[in-house]
């Protein structure tokens, strides 16, 4: 049970160290507390904390409570997510063998698998998606940029926009295809999905922390460049966007799945004639 706002974090700095000295200042009472938890789909729990306020002279006591309580019920994992605010609780459920499972700018996700079994929980995510934007207009330009960052940095190559991009201003049409890179950044695999966009405004707006130039070249230009041809990722790249946009090869088209969260399936459209 998550305690109320108004005891306040403790000033015990031996609290995180001694937990059976801190477990035997409490009341028999306080003691059995337990921590509020959501139940998930698969046999676990996700802890509430939200209110523990750095409680770490309640918070011990209540997930030695809880770790004795949640395998009676057969429950499996449990998932604890801990703001930057509440860091002092990290430590103690370290001490009850949870461990790192993630972590953002505003939180880390402690984890425990409880039965002695294989542990099934997932790993964190293995991918980073990026994308790289073919967008075309209907006088036979792409839109392209000049890195002022990154492999092609003062390589005179004018290329796609790729990478976690935002937003565009595009109407988008299709997937064409997709690059699956290891060891990528963190130990990642690198996904790179090759979008065939339509420009919605014809205005350059260009982000002057990662791109030093940008226009609308010629297609047969863009796809001529020196440097297109002598990389196979990028000639091949070029390539199929040039054929999906003369309507030599066909590729995935988005179809809304109607879901809580935004969703959608990427296929290739099916002829019913």
């Amino acid at each position: 049970m998550a305690v109320s706002a108004s005891e306040g974090p403790s000033n015990n700095g031996n609290a995180i160290n001694d937990v059976e000295t801190v477990l035997n200042d409490l009341s028999r009472e306080e003691i059995h507390q337990l921590l509020k938890a959501r139940e998930d789909r698969y046999d676990g729990v996700e802890v509430d904390v939200e209110n523990m306020l750095n409680d770490v002279r309640r918070f011990p006591s209540s997930l030695k409570a809880s770790l004795t309580h949640w395998p009676r019920q057969g429950k499996k994992g449990v998932w604890i997510k801990v703001a930057k605010e509440q860091a002092k609780l990290v430590p103690v459920a370290i001490e009850e063998g949870f461990w790192y499972h993630h972590a953002e700018p505003s939180y880390v996700m402690l984890v425990l698998w409880i039965p002695k079994t294989p542990c099934t929980i997932p790993d964190n995510a293995s991918h980073q998606v990026g994308i790289a934007a073919f967008v075309y207009n209907s006088k036979g330009e792409v839109l392209v940029v000049q890195e002022k960052c990154g492999p092609f940095k003062d390589s005179g190559l004018w290329k796609m926009p790729t990478g976690r991009i935002k937003q565009i201003d595009t109407e988008f049409i299709q997937v064409v295809g997709f690059r699956d890179g290891h060891n990528a950044p963190f130990e990642k695999s690198d996904l790179l999905f090759v979008c065939m966009l339509k420009p919605i405004s014809f205005d350059i707006v260009i982000e002057d922390s990662e791109i030093s130039a940008s226009k609308w070249m010629a297609i047969d230009k863009f796809a001529a460049q020196p440097k297109m041809q002598q990389s196979k990722l990028l000639k091949d790249m070029a390539g199929v966007c040039v054929a999906n946009m003369e309507g030599r090869c066909k590729g995935f088209s988005a179809i809304e799945i109607p879901s809580r969260k935004p969703s959608a399936f990427y296929g290739s459209a099916i002829n019913t004639e």
